[in-house]
């Protein structure tokens, strides 16, 4: 959705660098000038929430770096260390460790938003290939860094997470040493992590970087999937969802704050405050929250190839949703059937959550199986049969015509008698 340039610079220093080395022009055009549609709602504010949680993540691991020392004799002792003898070294571990899981709860919601809404259609399928390489980027960030707290748990999910490619046929098992750096899960893997965790993130950056990019070209999708067909369907960005993003971001961050201050431990487990035993396994290993649904996939399927390409493949098989789903209406909110389908989805995922944390036996075991089958047959089978039997409710005509009640032959004005009603307005 490429717009002209109204930007005029000032003569003098920022005449010369426009000249030269335009950036104030580039900020000006995609953060304050761009235009967005009118009818974004606050689902819409998780991408600002996003950008705030990446920045947070890279401030407070880099003062951590500084004081955290990767050797498997002085890795739990130096985080015991930041928490009682670094100035605010407390304050940073645990923003750092909440800021994790606050993370991945903006990620999930800014994902199933996309899902619900179509973000993922034509002419966005770039943008969305690019948010799935986000997550896999944040998955494989968030393992490396709770493996370098070298507690209990950390160290043990280490050690099962990374054997799992040794699943992989002629190659797993040169896969699994190469990871490790030897025969086990030792000093050379935490080196390695460690390396790896403080890299990540600025890949990370750069290709939230191309997602806004890749945002800015065919513009922002909107809760009726119609698209922008006049000027009357946008805003500017700035002032009107400058200020609509920083409430959310101040309202997340409220939130945010509230966990790390009076619940910092509560999405953690005990035993990670144990330091690594190679010798002692715990009672029941468990990866970090973000990661059950994925687990429990993983242990739902009984032969472990199998297993692993099941783990891997619920993820992969986002990067084909925009094929998978045949339906030419874009938001779910003119799709009566899909709604339906979209809240059991969602459900699943909750399920498949919870039963990550539970045995794999008995009962959990099985539901494991039943969401795991419904997950990807929601993919497989699901969206492309309902995109061909729905019938989808009729969409307006524009943007402005579902948010101000302006119908195309008013000629822009009300509703004689009538202002539109204060649910319409943005």
């Amino acid at each position: 959705m490429a717009h002209q340039s109204t930007y005029q610079p000032k003569p003098g220093l920022d005449k010369w660098l426009d000249d030269r080395l335009p950036v104030m022009r580039m900020a000006h055009d995609t953060m304050l000038d761009f235009p967005t549609p009118r009818n974004l709602n606050y689902f819409w504010t998780f991408g600002g929430i996003l950008t705030f949680c990446l920045m947070v993540q890279i401030i407070t691991g880099i003062v951590l770096a500084m004081h955290y020392t990767p050797h498997v004799d002085m890795a739990f002792a130096s985080v015991e260390r930041i928490m009682r003898d670094v100035n605010w070294g407390w304050l940073l571990r645990y923003t750092h460790a909440v800021g994790a899981s606050m993370f991945f709860v903006a990620v999930y919601i800014h994902m199933f938003r996309g899902m619900y809404y179509g973000s993922y259609k034509a002419p966005r399928e770039v943008l969305w290939f690019l948010g799935v390489i986000i997550l896999l980027l944040m998955m494989a960030t968030a393992f490396m860094g709770y493996v370098l707290v070298w507690g209990q748990m950390s160290f043990w999910a280490a050690t099962v997470i990374t054997n799992l490619f040794s699943a992989v046929p002629f190659v797993g098992e040169p896969i699994v040493t190469w990871l490790w750096g030897g025969f086990a899960v030792d000093n050379p893997t935490l080196n390695r992590f460690f390396a790896l965790h403080y890299l990540l993130p600025f890949a990370l950056l750069g290709v939230v970087g191309l997602h806004i990019w890749a945002l800015h070209v065919p513009g922002n999708n909107n809760p009726i999937g119609v698209d922008v067909k006049s000027k009357k369907d946008t805003l500017p960005f700035h002032p009107y969802y400058t200020l609509k993003d920083g409430f959310a971001i101040a309202v997340f961050a409220l939130l945010f704050a509230m966990l790390v201050f009076y619940a910092p431990n509560y999405l953690n487990h005990a035993d990670n405050y144990i330091e690594a035993n190679p010798l002692q396994t715990p009672p029941h290993i468990v990866p970090e929250w973000y990661f059950l649904p994925f687990y429990a996939i993983l242990r739902a399927v009984p032969d472990k190839f199998l297993g692993v390409v099941a783990m891997f493949g619920s993820i992969l098989i986002l990067f084909l949703l925009p094929w998978f789903d045949t339906s030419r209406v874009k938001s779910g909110t003119y799709r009566p059937l899909f709604k339906w389908f979209f809240v059991i989805f969602v459900f699943v995922c909750l399920g498949l959550g919870y039963l990550g944390a539970k045995p794999a036996e008995g009962g959990y075991l099985t539901m494991g199986r039943i969401f795991t089958t419904y997950y990807f047959l929601h993919f497989l089978v699901i969206l492309p049969i309902i995109g061909l039997i729905e019938t989808p409710k009729k969409l307006p005509n524009s943007i402005s015509e579902a948010v101000l009640d302006d119908p195309p032959d008013s000629g822009g004005a009300q509703p004689s008698g009538a202002a539109a009603s204060p649910e319409k307005r943005l």
